[in-house]
């Protein structure tokens, strides 16, 4: 691409990106789906806003340190006091049998919706265990279904999304290195992989209590700081082992959240003033790089897919998780109304797609035009009746003060994407 094209591009990817959330906030619709869809037109009409054509293999790891950032943003709102009554039984069953039921479910629709070679099957189930904070969160505060609910699935969100991106790397590398790990090889390396994330997250916890709490860092530049620590975290780790960084982004967060070791960012809506302007970008240009071309053989079976996730797998993954605890029948059923896939799928699905079409698996092209669709539907299905379901539960309640000052969001991004 010539240095205009790449001027016009990068312009066109900021327009859209803030342009889609403010018309978002407009007309009360998840951003995201605007997002998606001013990505996808744009893609379509023309190359300026395809990264790929941009930045060329930078694409990938610059989508990952983005990734982190995000996370740790949504782990600075994951406080263990909120979760109230079983509420902490409820988030660990969410995770622990979450994934491997949702991993499962995932699996079982796409052998039997779609024509894929049992890797790339695999590779998607595993894919879709994520849900995402950048979708849920902001449902959350539009729809207001009770504290413990909506702590719940902050905590469910939020955690499980690098769990899921750990396991399809893993399953990345045993595609395209040729070889059939066994299953203690897989379970070591999972175990490998979230000890350096946990490990990068408490070496990086410490930098910003150095930086913050001894040098006494304030203002714009304590966020600057905390940004680049969480950066360059996220990085070093991902450097060691894929994903790793996005553990590490969590652990941080967590650790600053729920101890006074660090003090939290001062100007936390600067912060997520960024961490909307990076979500914005990030969809539209992951958007711009499926074809219409490449949905047409795939788009009647990924919405059944999205119709199994959302009617089965998902009330099937909250009834086991919810049972026996002192949740009420309404909370539980809005427990199994709200598994919306956002940011982290599709930046899986963008990372792996492209190396492993190259290696000639059977089906690898329609890995991201499938997660793609899923997102959408989902999306567009869970931000449609979150509001309505919470108010037909009878479990709206209004925001008090604490929950004013968690969700407060910059101005313009009032609703924001996904």
């Amino acid at each position: 691409m010539s240095e205009s094209e790449v001027f016009i591009g990068l312009a066109l990817l900021l327009v859209l990106a803030v342009g889609c959330q403010i018309v978002a906030t407009r007309v009360a619709v998840p951003s995201i789906i605007l997002l998606l869809g001013a990505g996808f037109l744009a893609g379509a009409l023309t190359e300026s806003v395809d990264p790929n054509e941009l930045m060329g293999d930078k694409f990938a790891p610059m989508v990952t340190l983005a990734v982190g950032v995000i996370l740790f943003d949504g782990a600075l709102d994951l406080r263990i006091r909120d979760l109230e009554g079983h509420g902490q039984h409820v988030v660990r069953r969410l995770i622990l049998w979450g994934v491997p039921i949702t991993w499962a479910g995932a699996v079982a629709f796409v052998f039997l919706l779609l024509d894929l070679s049992a890797g790339v099957t695999i590779l998607l189930g595993a894919i879709l265990i994520v849900s995402g904070p950048t979708v849920v969160i902001p449902l959350l505060e539009r729809a207001r279904p009770g504290r413990r609910v909506s702590a719940i699935l902050r905590w469910e969100c939020t955690t499980v999304d690098p769990i899921g991106a750990i396991i399809g790397a893993l399953v990345f590398h045993a595609l395209t290195s040729g070889e059939d790990e066994a299953v203690q090889r897989a379970v070591l390396d999972f175990t490998i992989s979230v000890g350096i994330g946990i490990l990068g997250g408490l070496v990086g916890t410490v930098v910003l209590w150095l930086l913050l709490d001894k040098l006494r860092v304030t203002g714009v530049l304590a966020t600057e700081a905390t940004i680049a620590t969480v950066v360059a975290v996220t990085a070093v780790c991902d450097a060691v082992n894929d994903d790793t960084g996005l553990i590490a982004a969590i652990v941080m967060g967590l650790v600053v959240a729920n101890t006074e070791m660090v003090s939290s960012p001062e100007d936390r809506p600067f912060f997520r003033t960024i961490v909307q302007l990076i979500i914005g970008l990030l969809f539209v240009s992951i958007s711009a790089t499926v074809t219409p071309e490449s949905l047409g053989g795939v788009l009647w079976p990924s919405l059944a897919l999205v119709g199994g996730l959302v009617l089965v797998v998902r009330p099937v993954l909250a009834a086991l998780a919810t049972i026996r605890t002192d949740l009420s029948r309404k909370e539980r059923a809005y427990i199994g109304m709200m598994d919306p896939r956002g940011i982290v799928a599709a930046s899986t699905a963008a990372t792996f797609a492209g190396p492993l079409a190259a290696t000639g698996e059977e089906g690898a092209a329609d890995l991201l035009p499938v997660t793609f669709l899923v997102i959408v539907g989902t999306v567009t299905i869970y931000g449609l009746l979150a509001t309505p379901a919470a108010r037909a539960l009878g479990l709206t309640e209004e925001a008090d003060e604490h929950d004013a000052a968690v969700v407060q969001r910059p101005l313009g991004f009032e609703d924001p994407a996904v």
